[in-house]
């Protein structure tokens, strides 16, 4: 479903994706790990399109791509409702669809993610893990076949934290889509994920299981620094 081969972007003479190749099969959940300024969201937003890249190649088996950002990145100004009716009526791709049938769909993704009653409020009068739930609303809304995820858990409490995790476990379910999970958190890596890979300084340096990643016994240096939180190791953080 999702192809990513020798992907490189710089920022002016800054290289943020030196070489990096990895793949998710359809149904799969990667996460995407490493340190602040690794490169995990620009790699989503690449292959979300909404980032060009200096060379590689992005290969996609669908247009029908759905993205969570980071602050969820709602409208202010909009209802909850029109937030999530937002790609149906500014999508270049999308047939004009009738209001009935668009607040149907909006109906039923709201109790997808189970806040079937906050569709008259404003994001301004949502809790964080709220906000994050209707950014998955609309990120769902026309049911995409891969789903992209940017630190779906960033500034959420534990039992938010927790709430939200179910959510992708759900929609995982629901929707089957390959989908990509950029994180820190270790309970997000362990709930969500089949499989792992780790970023640093433009390059892939481990991939595996989640239960790999924690293994205490795992050789790596890279995912053992990871894994304790260590400051000493191969992993320099730039400050």
């Amino acid at each position: 479903m999702i192809k990513v081969k020798n992907l490189k972007k710089n920022f002016g003479k800054n290289e943020v994706l030196k070489d990096v190749s990895f793949h998710v099969d359809s149904t799969e959940v990667l996460a995407l790990i490493g340190f602040s300024g690794c490169g995990k969201s620009t790699a989503l937003r690449i292959i979300a399109g909404l980032d060009g890249y200096n060379a590689g190649d992005i290969e996609l088996s669908t247009s029908n791509v759905g993205m969570s950002f980071q602050y969820s990145a709602l409208f202010d100004s909009l209802s909850v409702r029109d937030n999530i009716a937002f790609p149906f009526e500014v999508g270049e791709d999308l047939k004009p669809m009738a209001l009935e049938q668009i607040n149907t769909k909006v109906d039923e993704t709201l109790k997808l993610v189970g806040l079937p009653h906050v569709g008259p409020q404003f994001p301004s009068e949502l809790s964080g893990g709220m906000r994050k739930r209707v950014s998955f609303a609309r990120a769902i809304v026309n049911k995409p076949e891969i789903m992209l995820y940017d630190e779906p858990t960033a500034g959420l409490d534990p039992m938010a934290s927790t709430v939200v995790e179910d959510l992708i476990v759900k929609l995982q379910h629901e929707m089957k889509a390959a989908s990509i999970v950029v994180t820190h958190q270790a309970s997000t890596i362990r709930r969500t994920a089949q499989r792992v890979i780790m970023l640093y300084e433009g390059y892939i340096v481990w991939e595996g299981t989640p239960d790999e990643l924690f293994d205490p016994g795992n050789p790596n240096p890279y995912a053992g620094q990871f894994r304790d939180g260590a400051l000493e190791g191969p992993m320099k953080l730039r400050v």
